[in-house]
Order: structure tokens, then C-alpha cells, then sequence
């Protein structure tokens, strides 16, 4: 049995009562917005970031939002689009956007779980792992770009080994 199998009783949930129960086994705070949609806030090493997962059952899809405030000057707008472009080339599970009027990083997945399928804990909790290691590791590189007087691809360097462990 693995971890999270013990928090959910029933195969017969709601996909968003199964993310409100790993946000509770982890901790997390969390604010059920609507019966298909959940917001939380995780703190990462960088910064906190917010998160937004929201059922739609017309499309069959459990969507993740993960944002951070991103505010580079106009100036390097082009070296943090380029970068984006190369950090978006080296994940498989989700994609970043620039949301430019609300000054946003955002991390986006859909789980597709069409056919009445059923979103099992472990996909959740491992959806939402993903866009924080994402966000995680690609922020230094977002920095750089945004601040930075570096190219894209030396910023985008810094993101491309995963890290274990703090200096």
C-alpha cells in the first residue's frame, strides 16, 4: 500500500477532493474556491508559489495553474521569452507562459482523464511535485533573464542539471 492510499477511502471521488486530500496529507494550506476548483500556496526554496487545480468535466480534464510574480523590465522581456522557449523545451509535463499583464510566471498541465476515468492520488500528488520542481528549477534562469546581463541560453544553463540537496 503506498503512502497516499491511506487518505482516500473511496475510488468514487470528486477530482478536486482528491487534490484538497493531498494538500491536506502534505500540510498545505488550501482554500476550496468552488465544488471544481482549489487554490493553495506551497513555499519552495525560491519563493512561494501559488497553486489553482480546477475540474472541468465537459472537457474531462483536471487542470493545474502554478504562478509566481515575475516583474522584469520591458527591456528584457525578449531574453525571458527566449528563455521560456528553451525551458519549455526541456520538460514533458507541462508547459510556462508569461502571463505579461498580470506580471505572472505560470507553470500549466491538464490531466486528461477522459472516459470517466479516475485521478488516483499518486497522479495528483506527483502532478503537482512536477510543477514545483519545474518552477523550481527553471526560476534561476527566469531571474537571469529577467535581471541578468547574460544570454538566454547561458541563463537557461544554470536550470539544466537537477539539484540535490543546499550549498
Amino acid at each position: 500500500m503506498t503512502q497516499t492510499d491511506s487518505f482516500i477511502a473511496s475510488d468514487d471521488i470528486h477530482p478536486i477532493d482528491i487534490v484538497e486530500a493531498v494538500a491536506t496529507h502534505h500540510d498545505w494550506d488550501f482554500d476550496r474556491l468552488a465544488d471544481d476548483q482549489i487554490a493553495m500556496v506551497v513555499e519552495g526554496q525560491w519563493r512561494s508559489y501559488s497553486l489553482t487545480l480546477a475540474w472541468s468535466a465537459r472537457d474531462e480534464v483536471l487542470r493545474l495553474i502554478c504562478t509566481f510574480d515575475l516583474d522584469p523590465p520591458a527591456a528584457r522581456l525578449p531574453a525571458l521569452y527566449e528563455v521560456l522557449n528553451l525551458a519549455n523545451d526541456q520538460v514533458w509535463d507541462g508547459g510556462f507562459a508569461f502571463w505579461g499583464p498580470q506580471r505572472l510566471m505560470a507553470w500549466r498541465y491538464g490531466l486528461v482523464l477522459a472516459g470517466d476515468a479516475i485521478a488516483l492520488p499518486e497522479q495528483v500528488d506527483r502532478m503537482i511535485g512536477a510543477a514545483l520542481a519545474a518552477c523550481e528549477r527553471f526560476y534561476p534562469s527566469f531571474q537571469l533573464a529577467g535581471w541578468g546581463d547574460t544570454t538566454p541560453a547561458a541563463a537557461l544553463e544554470i536550470a539544466l542539471g537537477e539539484t540535490y540537496g543546499r550549498a
